[in-house]
């Protein structure tokens, strides 16, 4: 049975967390931890984690940040805690569930199909018999930030913006989390810059080798998102700060 450890970053999250959710996924799921790291929240989300980790401690756990970091930092906080329990997975999962819980054994599966990958990065991708409901705007959005991202990593990434990995839980992977990223919106990229940049360093198997995207089955647009259009520009431009810092000379 593997151990797995999710991280689920929280900023302001009390009225659209779904507490009920992350019991009945440790119920279904054996094995199966959370770490809900909240990021300062000026709302309620503290008490709510709180009254959600005391129905199951061994499998529910809150990390409280002292005052807003984001969300970068949220989730490398949490990772670090996360590896350092030495259990088979680690990830982070977006606290609205946009990608349903269910999406975790999936991932898992994957892992355990493929041991020469090390990373799954959720993809949104819009098939015939898959739900994914995302406004037009956005999905147009992202298509154009996602083959940026794919430009500059040089991987053909489909969708790097997914609230939803899953990493083995070794320690040259734990290793990409040490440092703060230099990223705020778009720091799911520079972590696949710094895998790209110790595998050339370590003349290791390439970056696309340890890297999987999975589907998602299902994936729902839930109001209150905090990403706003002019994050869309930001977003570009840290692209540009992530290929001078980890990829000049490509």
């Amino acid at each position: 049975m593997a151990s797995i450890t999710i991280v689920v970053p929280c900023y302001d999250e009390a009225d659209r967390l779904r507490p009920d959710a992350f019991a009945r996924a440790c119920q279904d799921t054996p094995g199966l931890h959370f770490l809900f790291v909240d990021d300062g929240s000026r709302d309620r989300t503290l008490a709510v984690l709180r009254e959600l980790a005391a129905r199951a401690p061994e499998r529910l756990a809150v990390l409280a940040l002292p005052e807003n970091r984001g969300k970068a930092e949220a989730v490398r906080a949490g990772l670090r805690e996360a590896f350092a329990r030495g259990h088979d997975y680690v990830g982070w999962w977006d606290a609205d569930l946009a990608t349903p819980l269910a999406e975790i054994a999936r991932f898992v599966a994957a892992l355990e199909a493929a041991p020469e990958r090390e990373i799954v990065l959720g993809a949104r991708i819009r098939m015939l018999g898959r739900e994914i409901e995302r406004s037009a705007l956005r999905h147009a959005a992202g298509r154009v930030f996602a083959a940026a991202a794919a430009q500059v990593l040089g991987l053909p990434v489909y969708d790097t913006q997914c609230g939803a990995k899953l990493l083995r839980g070794t320690p040259a992977l734990a290793a990409l989390f040490e440092e703060p990223f230099a990223s705020g919106w778009v720091f799911d990229v520079e972590l696949l810059a710094r895998l790209i940049r110790e595998r050339r360093r370590q003349g290791g198997r390439p970056a696309a080798e340890a890297l999987l995207e999975v589907p998602l089955l299902a994936w729902h647009d839930v109001p209150g998102s905090k990403v706003r259009p002019s994050d869309f520009v930001r977003g570009l431009l840290e692209l540009l700060r992530i290929r001078r810092r980890y990829l000049a000379g490509d």
